[in-house]
């Protein structure tokens, strides 16, 4: 087809139900493609075209689907079917999906699973969300070290097909402790009769078990490694991470720190699979609590009364104040959230950091106040004073603000806690009360009101 993206010609061929056709045109298209146009239906006609695949690119296809739909079309299977896509799909891949999925199900798909399929699930299960044993695949090649490259690439043809890559293989001892990796490509360029132990590389990098998915997909970045292999407090090999896990890992650790810095529970779910009272569930903790914390603002506000009776300008620029101040602290806590994601910034770093930060926000606040001391004088005619008292609050303010939003992010590190907490939001409600608090102290100091 000339456009993998059009499906306009299959779904001519659904709607005249040439079926045979259609089964045909299917065959000759990439797997990921097929779950883009399976994606495109509703659950009954999806679960009718899955059902005319070829069973030889099933799983295949199956494995590119989301979550929702794999749930719908296992159900919806036999249960021999269900259990041959289990036994299909790569091991990490089925683990997801079960995890998903109501327990009673999950019982009748592994009783009907293969005993090796069972096996590596049950042994994926056991690992914490969210760490590298999770997301990690048991189907690699792995070779002793005392046998032949003419030993290995016979091992590599009988156990290739079900591997997730063969493109490194991995070389251990008789109690299976990670010895080194061997390429296929110097396999092929050896003699038949070299020692796999002489020939192997023995600087092997590798990842723990129990490693943060995050640090895995730092270390990927760190290495440009297309796999890596897992072991365990033994140093034994027990499974391999692949650089597509890595992508689903940094996808999904983005997506939650984008939803944590915008102050909203983490979801799993794709927006428009999301239902209204869920969405409003997630947001609304957040929201009452910030709200909550912003009735600060409103009390010193209201403990200000009569110098704001006095000089009513004052008011014009509270907004303007709050604003530059809660941009200025997000600024700063975004660009250290990122370094902490990537490991750029340690804890050990923090004054190193609130130095930097204290240098920008003294630029900073020095051009916002000599351009906003122009504006008042020229533009909204106010009197010295006053521009003088609002231009004092910005430059203060986007100190302050700056050392709020690099300070917390990185405090929030060192206590355990998701520095993307602390992001623009949180921070913002702190930098709009400390605002007003320096705004009404300077005030009352410098034009004796109150």
């Amino acid at each position: 087809m000339e456009n993998v993206e059009d499906f306009s010609e299959l779904q001519e061929l659904i709607e005249t139900k040439q079926y045979t056709r259609l089964r045909q045109e299917l065959a000759e298209m990439n797997d990921a493609d097929i779950a883009s146009f399976l994606e495109q239906m509703d659950g009954e006609e999806m679960l009718k075209i899955f059902r005319i695949l070829p069973k030889s690119m099933a799983a295949d296809v199956f494995s590119y689907l989301e979550i929702e739909n794999q749930s719908s079309i296992i159900t919806s299977l036999s249960e021999k079917d269900a259990a041959n896509i289990i036994d299909n799909l790569m091991a990490d891949d089925a683990t997801d999906l079960l995890e998903e999925m109501p327990a009673n199900i999950v019982k009748k798909l592994l009783a009907n699973a293969s005993p090796e399929t069972r096996r590596d699930i049950n042994h994926l299960l056991r690992y914490p969300e969210d760490s590298a044993g999770s997301v990690m695949t048991v189907e690699y090649v792995d070779l002793k070290e005392d046998i032949t490259v003419k030993e290995a690439i016979e091992r590599i043809r009988t156990m290739g097909i079900d591997s997730e890559t063969i493109n490194i293989c991995y070389v251990c001892d008789s109690t299976r402790k990670l010895k080194g990796t061997v390429a296929l490509r110097y396999l092929l360029l050896s003699k038949d009769d070299e020692i796999i132990g002489e020939i192997m590389h023995e600087n092997v990098v590798s990842i723990h078990t129990l490693m943060d998915q995050e640090e895995v997909a730092r270390t990927f970045q760190k290495y440009d490694f297309t796999s890596m292999p897992v072991v365990d407090n033994e140093e034994r090999l027990v499974g391999i991470i692949t650089v597509d896990d890595v992508v689903d890992i940094m996808e999904e650790e983005a997506t939650e720190d984008m939803e944590k810095m915008a102050a909203i529970v983490p979801s799993d779910k794709p927006y428009m699979r999301t239902g209204v009272f869920e969405i409003w569930r997630k947001r609304m903790p957040w929201l009452l609590l910030l709200m909550i914390s912003a009735t600060f603002t409103g009390s010193i506000i209201s403990g200000f009364e009569d110098a704001l009776g006095s000089l009513p300008i004052l008011v014009a620029y509270i907004p303007m104040l709050m604003d530059t101040g809660g941009n200025a602290g997000g600024q700063a806590s975004v660009t250290v959230i990122r370094g902490l994601s990537l490991g750029e910034i340690n804890f050990k770093d923090v004054m190193a950091v609130v130095w930097k930060e204290m240098r920008v926000a003294l630029l900073c606040g020095l051009s916002l106040a000599a351009a906003n001391f122009v504006k008042l004088l020229l533009f909204d005619q106010v009197g010295v004073w006053v521009a003088l008292v609002v231009c004092m609050t910005l430059m203060m303010a986007v100190l302050i603000a700056k050392l709020v939003g690099c300070t917390l992010p990185m405090l929030a590190k060192r206590l355990g806690f998701d520095p993307a907490v602390m992001a623009s939001p949180f921070i913002t409600t702190i930098v709009d009360a400390l605002s007003l608090l320096i705004y009404f102290a300077i005030a009352t100091r410098v034009l004796h009101i109150g």
